[in-house]
């Protein structure tokens, strides 16, 4: 008789959890930090912004080369967020690509590429220095060789597929697997 009630007190349970927090219990530990968003002075937790949905994660960079892909990473956000990816950008100087002020950052991504993504403010991506996230990409897929390597990660945490730079947003491989991890 006790192994029924159990699950059923379980459940309960679990019904008097605010929305955020079922998902919190789901979410792989390493998205389960706050982060200062981009410019401002508020958090975000990867958790409660992907709430049990897939991700594309990516390092970016203001003055690089491959800068322009903010423009193809925020048409994949506006094309596939009704289908449930989330498109997350973690600025990085580890390249020392990244403009030295974040409002320089903020400027180059909000005014000069109408980026409506989660951004978040600049940090470690490579190495001992790296953030809690990329410390599990680079443990899971490898680190990034330079700015905009792009991260497919599942639902449940896990990194799908590694892109790196060159891989645009625009790219039918990329869009591929966007669509194979949403089907």
């Amino acid at each position: 008789m006790t192994r029924f009630v159990l699950p059923i007190l379980l459940a309960a349970a679990a019904s008097l959890l605010a929305p955020g927090q079922a998902h919190a219990a789901e979410c792989p530990a390493y998205l389960d930090h706050e982060f200062k968003r981009l410019h401002s002075s508020k958090t975000v937790n990867l958790c409660e912004v992907a709430a049990g949905k897939p991700m594309l994660i990516v390092n970016t960079a203001s003055h690089c080369g491959y800068t322009k892909q903010f423009e193809g990473l925020e048409a994949l956000h506006r094309q596939y967020r009704d289908r449930g990816l989330v498109v997350v950008g973690f600025p990085s100087n580890d390249f020392r690509q990244e403009a030295g002020e974040e409002a320089e950052t903020a400027e180059v991504c909000y005014i000069n590429y109408g980026v409506t993504f989660t951004m978040l403010a600049p940090s470690p991506v490579k190495g001992e220095a790296a953030n809690p996230v990329f410390r599990e990409l680079v443990r899971q897929a490898g680190e990034p060789s330079w700015n905009f390597n792009k991260y497919l990660v599942a639902a449940d945490g896990t990194v799908v597929e590694h892109f790196k730079s060159s891989v645009a947003p625009e790219s039918a491989t990329l869009r591929q697997a966007i669509d194979k991890i949403l089907d």
